[in-house]
């Protein structure tokens, strides 16, 4: 991901003002410097202080194929040398109107003996003159900008340069994602069934169709061996419940070898799935003995959402590239006694999100679904969490977020995922607030308060995001 950046002054003041253009440089420098300490890579267009260089930007700019752009404003400068370069590019600019300090050192600048030092001393703290302006010609040009506000060592600013970047971060995964779709949908959940076109339009992610008898191929040609390698990882990775079959670990295991191989042979970083077939079919074997390869995905950033959720299993991604994890939910219960609600889901999981090691349980029935198998049952860590649902409606598609935290006490200890979660209102008014909304019934949790991110990277993909019961 690349960023672009670049700074505006007016060229009129540099014979004017001895020293002002190289001290307003250096400021660009800084800001350089301490966003490439942010692992990016960042693409600097220097000062443009005249038309013609507005030109020159754009070009270089549009020929290293930016994400994102920071405009810093270095002092005043006329928006004749800024439309240009917003135009050309046509992605979203974020304003930064960041001083050298917290505030002008008044008693210095008023003591100076000559009023034009005097005057070029203030033309370095002129940031805020020209962001009306910039902000007034982007809103009549229909130009999509944000703005942040502090000077160079403003923590808080930082915070919100560092967001934008990491937003920008993911709309570049995202954009250059893909997406397996491996079976079909859960038959009657309509509103698991999306539109594919909408979603391929919206995030730019490639869509990639796999059929079921391209992982049974990898999986009849996976040998005792491997099969006995990823058993291994299943005991380092899971508490290993001890009534799990022996039978039952090599089926799963032979499935998660035939998985890691479908992952690499057709490139996808998220996958949603589910099967059924006819009774005592061959792929029974593969859909009853999916979750804990999947799991092990899911837990290297590669999500994977069961019954075809493929809005959810974006959800999923978005969090894994945020650092946040993304667990597959869903509503469990309610427990007005305690104010709380339960999520959870028989698999897969985001282990790394996990209070203690992932246990891995036999289950004599998978509710709902044909077949038994192994399952994973594992509480999300207590402490903050981000709720998120990738929403299709009526306009299209839009972000649903919510903070909460993840609580200590009693959970089902039913072979699933499964966590007690309090937000900042009701337990009530949170699932009314939550379902009015319209997302389906799955969502993805995500570790941490991330929904500042979101709401940015929303903007960068120029979709809605609402965000419901801040804690």
């Amino acid at each position: 991901m690349k960023t672009g950046l670049f700074g505006i002054g007016l060229d009129t003041y540099w014979p004017q003002f001895d020293g002002l253009l190289a001290r307003l440089e250096g400021y660009r420098l800084q800001i350089r410097a301490r966003m490439e300490r942010m692992n990016v890579t960042v693409v600097d267009a220097g000062m443009v202080d005249n038309p013609d260089k507005a030109q020159q930007a754009a070009g270089y700019l549009k020929r290293e194929n930016v994400d994102i752009v920071f405009l810093y404003i270095s002092t005043y400068a006329l928006s004749s040398t800024v439309l240009p370069v917003a135009q050309q590019l046509n992605v979203p600019v974020i304003l930064l109107n960041i001083q050298p300090a917290a505030a002008i050192d008044y008693a210095k600048l008023n003591a100076m003996a000559d009023r034009g030092d005097m005057t070029g001393e203030w033309l370095a703290h002129c940031q805020a003159c020209a962001v009306p302006e910039i902000a007034c010609i982007f809103n009549r040009s229909g130009i999509r900008y944000d703005i942040v506000s502090g000077y160079l060592a403003d923590e808080t600013a930082w915070r919100e340069i560092g967001e934008w970047l990491e937003a920008a971060k993911v709309r570049h995964a995202l954009t250059h994602g893909r997406l397996g779709i491996l079976g079909h949908y859960y038959g009657g959940m309509l509103d698991v069934y999306t539109g594919l076109t909408g979603l391929a339009a919206t995030f730019g992610t490639h869509v990639e169709m796999i059929e079921m008898c391209e992982l049974k191929a990898l999986r009849d040609a996976v040998s005792v061996e491997e099969a006995a390698r990823k058993a291994d990882e299943f005991g380092a990775t899971f508490d290993v419940a001890p009534e799990c079959e022996s039978e039952e670990i090599e089926r799963a295991a032979r499935t998660s070898v035939a998985l890691d191989r479908l992952v690499v042979a057709r490139r996808i970083d998220a996958l949603a799935y589910y099967y059924e077939g006819y009774a005592g079919n061959d792929y029974e074997q593969i859909v009853t003995s999916v979750i804990a390869g999947n799991t092990l995905l899911t837990g290297r950033g590669i999500p994977v959402a069961g019954e075809c959720e493929v809005k959810n299993v974006q959800a999923m991604k978005i969090m894994a590239e945020f650092g946040a994890g993304g667990s597959f939910s869903e509503f469990y219960a309610m427990d007005f006694t305690d104010d709380v609600i339960l999520l959870g889901h028989d698999g897969p999981a985001h282990f790394n999100m996990s209070d203690g090691r992932v246990k891995l349980v036999p289950l004599p029935v998978y509710h709902g679904k044909p077949g038994k198998g192994l399952s994973i049952q594992m509480s999300v860590k207590p402490g903050p969490v981000t709720l998120l649902s990738v929403v299709e409606g009526r306009e299209g598609f839009s972000l649903l977020v919510a903070e909460g935290e993840s609580v200590a006490g009693p959970v089902l200890q039913t072979g699933n995922t499964n966590s007690r979660y309090r937000f900042g209102v009701s337990a009530k008014t949170f699932i009314e607030q939550w379902s009015k909304a319209g997302p389906s019934h799955h969502c993805a949790i995500g570790a941490g308060h991330v929904a500042g991110k979101i709401r940015k990277l929303g903007f960068l993909l120029n979709i809605p995001v609402r965000q419901i019961a801040s804690p």
